[in-house]
């Protein structure tokens, strides 16, 4: 019972760190401006793993590489720590169960990035019946528009269903192929032994 409020704990604690390490990633990609107190909470969140870490990782292509190989690292860390507080008898000293691990942190990335997507489909959309003028808006544009902006193409009545449709489109990317290959690997984890 212990270990699994552990597990859960940590695991909840890492997806957090993950999301703002994500978000602030994804901010700049779209070329936010960080005076927007959004920005400013990830940049305080953030600032203490993600400056040391651009010494040893550089930007790749004007991307910002450390800030995603930190919500990476995160990952790898929460799942050994949540594998080694399992009852199941995993090998840690087989290649394979770190490529499995590793492989499992990025698409917990991926999974993380797909959430973090929703979750601004889900405000913007709330957002644009309740106050469309609200601060938040242009960085919710910035975050989703290349993703909404093909599907605008689903309006009825003069409704907007953009976000509806990326929404379904999310949850069946999360449920079919991710969800496939998070069994496959987990599956792969236990077969080492």
């Amino acid at each position: 019972m212990l270990a699994e409020t552990l597990q859960f704990l940590i695991k909840t604690l890492a997806d957090l760190f993950t999301l703002v390490l994500l978000l602030r990633f994804y901010l700049q990609v779209a070329r936010m401006p960080f005076k927007h107190p959004l920005a400013q909470f990830c940049l305080a969140l953030t600032n203490f793993a993600v400056l040391p870490a651009r010494k040893l990782i550089p930007s790749v292509k004007g991307y910002d590489s450390a800030t995603l190989a930190l919500a990476w690292l995160v990952c790898l860390v929460a799942n050994v720590i949540v594998l080694a507080l399992n009852p199941w008898p995993y090998n840690f000293a087989a290649p394979q169960t770190w490529l499995s691990l590793a492989l499992l942190s990025v698409l917990d990335v991926f999974k993380q990035s797909l959430y973090l997507l929703m979750g601004a489909v889900l405000v913007q959309a709330v957002m644009s019946w309740v106050n469309p003028y609200n601060a938040m808006t242009p960085i919710l544009d910035a975050l989703t528009r290349p993703f909404l902006k093909p599907l605008r193409r689903f309006a009825v009545g003069g409704f907007d269903l953009s976000p509806l449709v990326l929404f379904l489109l999310i949850q069946v990317v999360l449920m079919l192929p991710v969800r496939f290959v998070e069994l496959s690997l987990v599956e792969q984890l236990k077969l080492v032994v």
